[in-house]
């Protein structure tokens, strides 16, 4: 079992912002930016284009109101879309909120937020959704 299985199953806590019956979002705990959110399907598979296509289709649509809440929460160009799944075997999308491109690299130092911080960050964009 992923560790992301482990928090949709709620046995990690994590700080959701959205679920349907085929995802999960959450905040990323090591965030290249506030309101970075992780989408995972709730079913584990590793590679992102070995997810079924059903999945494949909902995702974007699960994934846009989202995007739309983070953009309103947060002051940037846009929510950048990556998905690189090399730090955890299940298959997830990051959607980050991004003034440019070097936003987006997860080489840059990962922010430090404080568990009061995590809790604001995921009260804005629940209230924006």
């Amino acid at each position: 079992m992923t560790i992301f299985s482990k928090i949709i199953n709620g046995d990690i806590p994590s700080y959701k912002i959205a679920e349907s019956e085929m995802f999960y979002a959450f905040l990323d705990i090591f965030p290249l930016q506030k309101g970075h959110t992780l989408i995972v399907p709730k079913i584990e598979v590793d590679k992102i284009f070995d997810v079924p296509d059903t999945f494949l289709n909902d995702l974007l649509l699960f994934a846009k109101p989202i995007a739309k809440a983070i953009e309103k929460s947060f002051p940037c160009n846009r929510v950048g879309m990556v998905t690189v799944g090399l730090e955890v075997p299940h298959a997830h999308l990051h959607l980050i909120p991004i003034n440019a491109a070097a936003d987006m690299e997860f080489s840059r130092p990962k922010l430090s937020l404080t568990t009061d911080e995590f809790k604001a960050v995921q009260a804005l964009i629940v209230s924006n959704l």
